[in-house]
């Protein structure tokens, strides 16, 4: 439970948030990390559940193909799927519908492994022109794949917790947040020690384990380099931090102090 804090953040009376940090592409580490939520879902009193995922669902990892089909699809009933657009996602959408010339960037960014999950070698990829790659894409990547990226959400309010991508831009309202900083930023974001008037939750940045500061907490522990995938989940003023890992499952006791 968070205790001694002038302000104490909650999330909203008789629903419950469970938010999920960068998948780049591990299947396997999705599904470990969704099953972990059920159980830990399961022995809590009943709520209405939400999943909140925090973009970068595709690239980097061996198979973003399999990790779209299993989201489109979503297995579980006893939670809502919200899902946040990344960075990796824009790359993707944009690429593919509208405008080819970034599809270079992409692929070098990540985009490859991504390719490489629809079955389109480098080999194949590379010495094309834009447009040419982007006819290719198109006809292994299904539309209906690149219609379910681009319908993300820039982000999620649930009581005193903002969900998005990067982050924001302090001092900035949220309705007057540009989209490039909701999916791209980390300065000065990161390092910014005053008050949003409510609590950040992010993926984007990679950090060892799921870090905890007074007016952020970033949940990308970089799955598709360590295996571990990471979520949190909000029930009124408790947090806890879950792992794909078996048996991974942390209780965040206490906030940092408003001072960390």
């Amino acid at each position: 439970m968070i205790k001694n804090r002038r302000w104490t953040p909650a999330g909203k009376p008789g629903e419950r948030v469970y938010a999920i940090g960068d998948i780049h592409g591990c299947l396997r580490e999705v599904d470990a990390l969704l099953n972990n939520i059920k159980r830990h879902n399961d022995y809590r009193d009943p709520a209405k559940t939400y999943l909140v995922f925090l973009g970068d669902l595709v690239d980097r990892g061996p198979n973003s193909r399999g990790v779209i089909e299993r989201l489109i699809s979503f297995p579980y009933e006893f939670a809502v799927p919200l899902f946040i657009k990344g960075n990796h996602e824009e790359m993707m959408v944009r690429s593919l519908m509208s405008e080819p010339h970034l599809i270079p960037d992409w692929l070098r960014y990540g985009g490859f492994a991504c390719a490489e999950s629809y079955g389109l070698s480098r080999r194949k990829l590379m010495g094309r022109d834009p447009n040419s790659l982007q006819r290719l894409l198109r006809s292994v990547i299904p539309r209906s794949h690149v219609e379910f990226l681009a319908a993300s959400l820039d982000y999620v309010r649930f009581g005193d917790y903002l969900f998005t991508h990067a982050g924001i831009r302090p001092g900035v309202p949220i309705e007057k947040q540009k989209t490039k900083d909701l999916r791209w930023v980390r300065e000065p974001f990161l390092s910014f020690q005053g008050d949003h008037g409510m609590v950040v939750v992010h993926g984007h940045t990679i950090s060892e384990r799921v870090e905890t500061k007074h007016n952020r907490i970033g949940v990308d522990t970089g799955a598709y380099l360590t295996g571990k995938l990471s979520a949190i989940c909000i029930d009124g003023a408790d947090v806890t931090i879950l792992s794909s890992k078996t048996g991974d499952k942390l209780p965040l006791d206490s906030y940092p102090s408003p001072t960390s």
